[in-house]
C-alpha cells in the first residue's frame, strides 16, 4: 500500500483539501464566465473566491506537516530515535 498523503492524513487535513478544491474550482469558473460574459463585476467578485481556495490549500499543508511531526515525534510507539 503506498504511503499518500491522502491516505495518512487527519480528516480535518481531507476537509480541507476537498473544500481548496471546490473554492478554486468554484472561482475559477466564475472568473471564466465572466470574461466570456465582459462581466467586470463576476470576474472580480470572483477573485477572493479564488484566494480562500488558496488559503484552505495552505492551511491544509500546514496541517498536514503538524501530523506528520506529530507522527515522527519519539515515544508515539514509533520506532524513530528522533535524530
Amino acid at each position: 500500500m503506498l504511503n499518500t498523503p491522502w491516505d495518512t492524513g487527519s480528516p480535518l487535513y481531507r476537509k480541507l483539501v476537498i473544500s481548496a478544491l471546490i473554492l478554486t474550482g468554484v472561482g475559477i469558473l466564475l472568473a471564466v464566465a465572466g470574461a466570456m460574459l465582459q462581466t467586470d463585476p463576476l470576474v472580480f467578485a470572483a477573485l477572493p473566491i479564488i484566494v480562500a481556495g488558496m488559503a484552505a490549500h495552505l492551511a491544509g499543508l500546514v496541517v498536514r506537516g503538524r501530523d506528520a511531526r506529530r507522527r515522527a515525534r519519539p515515544g508515539n510507539g514509533n520506532p524513530r530515535t528522533g535524530r
